[in-house]
């Protein structure tokens, strides 16, 4: 199971193609709400959780979607904070878009790792920040860029779970060329 957490303010882009990818391969995915079921994207967009946050820690991966407000409420619960450190130290996957990693930072899992974020957020991250790529996968975390690198990003995370030939599948799927 895939958890995406999401806190009122999140960037739909980032947490809405992610979702998509990964059940169009196959995976198991879950919105998880740090808060109410019904959570509001930055742009308005209403989406109806599948469980809360204290549903998630048995999953396989974790991933944090971008947009400020969202990811402010996100640093602001403990118990998200704790998740992330929990995956982290069972050696589960962890994954963050845009703004995301701010949470891989607070949560202390950042630190030595190659990295991207929302380009102009680089001194608030712990990695070793990239300012070349879009997606960046080092060891069991991997980050993104922001909304345009969403499906980048979704498929990246297919092939971490379910192989190369399967996040192909998916790509050609979708018609989506890099």
């Amino acid at each position: 199971m895939v958890y995406i957490i999401l806190a009122d303010g999140f960037e739909e882009i980032e947490a809405i193609a992610p979702y998509d990818v990964l059940k169009r391969g196959g995976v198991q995915v879950k919105y998880a709400s740090i808060g109410d079921a019904a959570v509001s994207g930055s742009h308005g967009v209403r989406v109806e959780t599948e469980c809360g946050i204290d549903e998630a820690f048995d999953g396989e991966m974790i991933v944090i979607p971008g947009g400020m407000r969202g990811v402010n409420n996100i640093l602001a619960s403990e118990k998200a904070i704790e998740l992330v450190k929990r995956y982290y130290n069972e050696g589960k996957r962890v994954a963050a878009i845009c703004a995301g990693p701010m949470v891989l930072t607070k949560a202390g899992v950042l630190s030595g790792k190659r990295a991207v974020c929302y380009p102009g957020l680089e001194d608030r991250m712990s990695g070793n920040m990239s300012q070349e790529e879009n997606t960046v996968t080092d060891g069991q975390i991997t980050t993104s860029r922001a909304a345009g690198s969403a499906i980048d990003f979704g498929l990246r995370l297919l092939a971490e779970l379910k192989g190369e030939s399967e996040a192909e599948r998916v790509r050609a799927e979708i018609h989506y060329a890099e």
